[in-house]
């Protein structure tokens, strides 16, 4: 239990009522807080086998507002690719989106990981839409800003081949390799290119749900 809060305590700061300014968070690179969060499926399950429920608890909300904190960022580096006022899509929480802004429009292309697929049919409905005019989103669902769900299934077939990630490889896997990211952000402006999507891409990201 020792070694689980050293790793903890050191990555995550615990306590709303705590003030947070740059002088009192650590000067951590990418490299220290990531060897700190790296721990075998071997290791976390013994090391959560000597956890209580109260414990187990603590963890994972630790884990969850560190998560929040990480989306948050996401959307910040994605938010470049959104013209004029149209909302921030919502991020298939099982998948993500790869989304490439053209002049005033923004297209989207929700993806499912393995083991998930889309709600409705959509092979033929490869991205959603949204421009500056009108500041919505086009989607099989009624209003908003939600523009796919990937639910629990065996077979992917609702989707296009493309709109899944490999299997091994979901959507933060891919995220985190910039060749791989790379790929599925170029195969997406190429599918844009063969629908007739004309003119300079500006922006792209991969967020993830």
């Amino acid at each position: 239990m020792t070694v689980v809060v050293c790793v903890f305590s050191e990555v995550l700061v615990s306590g709303a009522a705590q003030t947070i300014n740059s002088t009192s968070c650590p000067a951590w690179s990418f490299e220290h807080v990531l060897e700190k969060l790296k721990v075998s499926d071997e290791c976390s399950e013994l090391l959560a086998d000597k956890w209580n429920d109260t414990e187990t608890a603590a963890i994972l909300d630790n884990l969850r507002r560190l998560t929040d904190v990480l989306q948050k960022q996401q959307k910040k580096e994605c938010k470049a690719v959104m013209p004029g006022d149209c909302p921030f899509p919502v991020i298939p929480s099982k998948g993500g989106l790869v989304c490439v802004s053209v002049k005033t429009n923004v297209y989207c292309k929700p993806m499912c990981n393995e083991g998930q697929d889309f709600s409705f049919l959509r092979r033929s409905r490869v991205y959603e839409e949204c421009s500056a005019t009108t500041n919505k989103w086009t989607t099989q669902y009624v209003g908003g800003n939600k523009l796919a769900v990937c639910n629990k299934a065996d077979i992917q077939v609702s989707g296009a081949p493309s709109a899944y990630f490999p299997k091994d490889q979901d959507c933060l896997k891919t995220k985190s390799d910039k060749a791989l990211e790379k790929v599925v952000i170029e195969t997406f402006e190429k599918e844009l290119r063969d629908n007739n999507i004309q003119g300079q891409f500006a922006h792209s990201c991969l967020i993830c749900g």
